[in-house]
């Protein structure tokens, strides 16, 4: 009785790694979780190479029906069930807490790492050890605009840190109304772009008159990094208001006001590339 939690890397079905494709292959159940990242592949590609059937977990499996899967796993001491994760297992708190919720029912409990946008980030050219607290920028609703991403941008870049911004995903949410009404009606995915990350900063800016960061610092978006067509531009922050960083997901740099001489040349690189596809 095991219960894995495997990391699939940021692309596509084929970036599970050697020992957690293993693994797979002999689970009894195999899930999915399908709301804090996306692969860039649909189940179906997952499942003709791993040879398993998937189940989509999705938020309400995720943080509902996860104890009802691991009671039934904890009463089956000849099964095992592989929770698969984009990315790695621990760069979203929910995989730590389903750990807990296994260990707690005594469940042997085993991960298989991978790479995520923590670490894959460093293909910005902007190196990975000078990246201070990373920060998530959720979606502004007319009734709700929180700014507390606003003072870790402003620790960071006082300490000479970049910061990445994890950019808000929506997926199989309800509105305020239909959960009040018991409907499980679901609002279309969204998943942010630069340009809504960097409409969202500036306005932050502009409540709060911080001097965190202005229209002129530096910045690098990333869009669909693993997948074959990764795209990665740099600018001032103003100027991802006109970049079209094409289909999600997205997330984004705001870098230090001082860079190391390797990451100016590659932040001048990726600008360069920004220049010429908007000529």
């Amino acid at each position: 009785m095991v219960f894995y939690i495997i990391g699939l890397g940021l692309g596509d079905e084929k970036d599970i790694s050697v020992k957690g494709l293993e693994i797979v292959k002999k689970c009894d159940e195999v899930y999915l979780e399908h709301y804090t990242s996306i692969l860039g592949v649909q189940k179906e590609k997952l499942e003709e190479l791993y040879g398993r059937q998937i189940i989509m977990a999705d938020r309400e499996m995720c943080e509902e029906g996860i104890d009802t899967i691991l009671e039934n796993l904890s009463k089956t001491p000849e099964k095992n069930v592989a929770f698969l994760v984009v990315g790695d297992p621990f760069c979203a708190t929910t995989h730590s807490d389903v750990q807990l919720r296994a260990i707690q029912l005594g469940i042997k409990v085993e991960i298989v790492h991978n790479a995520s946008i923590i670490n894959a980030i460093g293909c910005t050219g902007m190196q990975v050890y000078r990246f201070g607290e990373t920060i998530s920028i959720p979606f502004f609703t007319e009734k709700w605009r929180p700014y507390s991403f606003y003072e870790k941008i402003k620790k960071n870049r006082e300490m000479g840190l970049h910061t990445l911004c994890l950019l808000d995903i929506k997926v199989k949410e309800r509105t305020d109304e239909n959960i009040l009404k018991g409907k499980k009606i679901y609002e279309p995915p969204r998943f942010m772009s630069c340009k809504t990350a960097v409409e969202q900063l500036l306005e932050a800016e502009e409540k709060i008159a911080g001097k965190a960061f202005s229209k002129e610092t530096k910045c690098v978006g990333v869009a669909r990094v693993g997948f074959s067509d990764q795209l990665i531009r740099s600018g001032q922050m103003s100027d991802f208001l006109n970049i079209e960083m094409g289909p999600p997901l997205h997330s984004f740099v705001i870098c230090a006001d001082e860079l190391h001489p390797i990451e100016e040349d590659m932040y001048k690189f990726y600008n360069q590339n920004s220049q010429k596809k908007d000529e």
